[in-house]
């Protein structure tokens, strides 16, 4: 397994990757990005497509060259939803120097495989190497709940707890806003 960019040549990664989902086909993961009203108008796969050549996010392609997983991880600042939210906003006004990560998709013939703990490492070092002064997320406190594979797509708090992130604070019963000093 291996870890790549999401850019121009990996893009065809990408669109065969999230077509194995209508809820990510539909979304594109474009979510954090926009408002209700420009996720029902907007072609999202566009809207992606156009952010290409800016960090956007990151790839698990398996020997077989096909992507099988995908972490969203961005500047917080490229992620305009973030701010409108009780749950994601931040702790302080000063958000400059700070990435995060948004959203996971594992296919499922690649699930229960650790490949959401292998991007969000891979997430982390990528945010390192562009200069981030630290990383947060949004992760689902599962509580040991069995949860679907649609409610997972912020991440578990187990895998970023025990990726080395922080719990900064709960946010509602089942949310959590976590940090990562780099």
């Amino acid at each position: 397994m291996k870890v790549v960019e999401l850019t121009q040549e990996t893009w065809p990664l990408a669109e065969a990757l999230f077509s194995t989902s209508k809820t990510v086909e539909w979304c594109f993961c474009t979510w954090f990005m926009q408002t209700n009203a420009e996720m029902k108008t907007n072609d999202n796969r566009a809207v992606l497509r156009e952010r290409l050549g800016s960090p956007i996010g990151l790839l698990a392609v398996a020997d077989t060259g096909e992507a099988v997983g995908w972490v969203a991880v961005a500047p917080r600042a490229s992620y305009s939803r973030l701010a409108r939210s009780k749950i994601t906003a931040p702790v302080s006004g000063d958000i400059s120097g700070v990435w995060s990560v948004t959203c996971f998709y594992v296919h499922r013939s690649a699930r229960r495989q650790g490949d959401t703990s292998l991007l969000l490492d891979a997430a982390v070092e990528h945010a390192r190497k562009a200069g981030a002064k630290s990383i947060e997320g949004y992760p689902i406190d599962t509580e040991g709940r069995k949860l679907q594979a649609g409610e997972l797509y912020h991440g578990r708090l187990s895998t970023f707890l025990d990726a080395g992130f922080e719990l900064v604070e709960r946010r509602g019963t089942r949310r959590a806003l976590v940090n990562r000093v780099l």
